[in-house]
């Protein structure tokens, strides 16, 4: 019997859906069978049904916008933005197969042709986080159906009910029903959905305990294709710079912004010490403005609640425990409900502490680390296992390029928040925060595979050397 699954809104506790855990065994089987004939179609044919796909969304747009805010507790004007983004990946994704996976024919010799075509790799489990419970998955789904591929999605067990509305939006366009399947389940079917052998490839958007769990259970397996993307310990370095309050918006912003949970946010502010105390006290002005309230409050706040109050312990325990090893509070984390999971944004100094945990903190917590020279500011920047987002705030263009090469993450920028990545340039990161498979635009590399052929309409060879000269004297007039 299939475990019951509920999805509770994290700003009220109200329940917003319940429903059951997928047969995976079941699903998989589905989709094996059904994508052949989904990839023998034309590329016109998928491009055309995705399209149609962006059309059911936007008249579906504030529905979905509502639910995502609901489910997740980001402010309804973060949940639009989410939805825009679910549009435009089509188009972009259009884009990103014809460039990165087209099709090349070249002249070789003796009259044929070196060809080169893309094939999709077959069934490709899509595990979604709850952050970004549509658009993140909807990034690997798109182009994964694009090439070709049947794909199983299973969402956070903690975002069932936006993961169901974004599947139902895709049969609704015309995507076969057995093409793309729902996976609804928690670790278990996550766990069955990655082992299954009929799994072609896994993509992967969450922890860095989960996605190394998936990646050492294939270390023996080479042929299944996988992309993890495993959230950051970002830092964001603040030089010389003239405009304070600009530095210390967008500081807030790359720490505080969809409640610190986007695995680009900043958690390590790193300083000049010359101008930490003038940028802290701004930093701190601006958080201490900051509305925190329900999705859809009026006025908008700029923060919703983590996603539940599981997650608000932890934070609370990381804050206490920085506090307790040598971090200095400057605007401590409040629970703004004994019940729910709203948090006040939290600033610690912890540059006396002796060892800094490299985890990522997933919410609205930033530290705060102050250097002598800009050599210590990109030690520290790098001093950790991970590597997907980095900021410098300030500095000469000589400096950022200083910082660029010496950097160690996926995304760098310059004047510019760690968060917010274009979906038309690639995502991912160094070390833990991914495997060298990025994902957005460059989401086409590992939903299909490169073919070469060398091809010529008739059979035509020749052996010029080697061969003992024919025997004629045999032979008659």
């Amino acid at each position: 019997m299939s475990a019951t699954l509920t999805s509770t809104e994290p700003a009220t506790g109200a329940l917003l859906w319940q429903g059951n855990a997928s047969d995976v065994e079941a699903e998989v089987a589905t989709v094996r069978a059904a994508w052949p004939s989904w990839a023998a179609q034309p590329i016109s044919y998928r491009i055309e049904t995705l399209r149609r796909f962006v059309n059911v969304v936007r008249a579906n747009e504030e529905a979905l916008a509502d639910l995502i805010a609901r489910e997740t507790g980001k402010p309804l004007w973060d949940a639009r933005t989410e939805v825009t983004a679910v549009m435009n990946k089509v188009d972009i994704s259009v884009a990103a197969y014809s460039e990165r996976t087209g099709q090349r024919r070249l002249e070789a010799a003796m009259g044929a042709r070196q060809s080169v075509r893309h094939k999709p790799h077959g069934v490709m489990a899509v595990l979604g986080p709850y952050n970004f419970p549509a658009h993140l998955p909807n990034g690997h789904i798109v182009p994964a159906l694009l090439a070709g591929n049947g794909v199983l999605f299973k969402p956070s067990e903690k975002t069932p009910a936006v993961g169901e509305m974004l599947v139902r939006f895709y049969h609704e366009a015309g995507v076969p029903q057995d093409v793309v399947r729902l996976v609804l389940g928690g670790p278990d079917e996550g766990k069955a959905l990655t082992a299954h052998e009929d799994v072609n490839g896994i993509l992967f958007t969450g922890s860095a305990a989960t996605g190394l769990t998936i990646n050492r259970q294939f270390a023996h397996n080479p042929g299944k294709i996988l992309a993890l993307e495993m959230g950051g310990n970002n830092p964001i370095v603040v030089w010389d710079t003239g405009d304070i309050a600009s530095a210390a918006v967008l500081v807030v912003q790359s720490a505080f912004l969809s409640s610190g949970q986007r695995c680009t946010a900043a958690s390590r502010l790193i300083v000049k010490e010359e101008l930490a105390d003038m940028l802290i006290g701004e930093v701190k002005k601006v958080a201490d403005r900051l509305i925190i309230d329900h999705p859809h409050a009026d006025p908008a706040p700029f923060m919703g609640p983590v996603i539940d109050n599981q997650a608000a312990d932890q934070l609370t325990e990381s804050f206490l425990y920085l506090m307790s090893h040598g971090g200095r509070p400057i605007k401590h984390l409040v629970r703004l409900s004994e019940d729910r999971p709203l948090l006040s944004p939290a600033i610690i100094d912890v540059t006396n502490m002796s060892e800094r945990p490299d985890v990522e903190l997933f919410g609205p917590l930033l530290q705060v680390i102050r250097v002598p020279d800009f050599p210590a500011a990109i030690a520290e920047a790098n001093n950790s296992r991970y590597g997907l987002s980095a900021s410098l705030i300030g500095g000469s263009p000589e400096l950022y390029n200083q910082f660029w090469a010496n950097i160690r993450a996926g995304i760098v920028n310059w004047n510019r928040p760690t968060n917010g990545a274009s979906s038309s340039a690639p995502f991912g990161g160094q070390g833990i925060s991914g495997n060298h498979r990025p994902s957005a635009y460059y989401a086409a590399d590992y939903c299909a595979y490169p073919v070469s052929s060398a091809e010529i309409e008739q059979p035509r060879a020749s052996i010029g050397i080697g061969l003992k000269e024919v025997d004629v004297s045999g032979m008659g007039d």
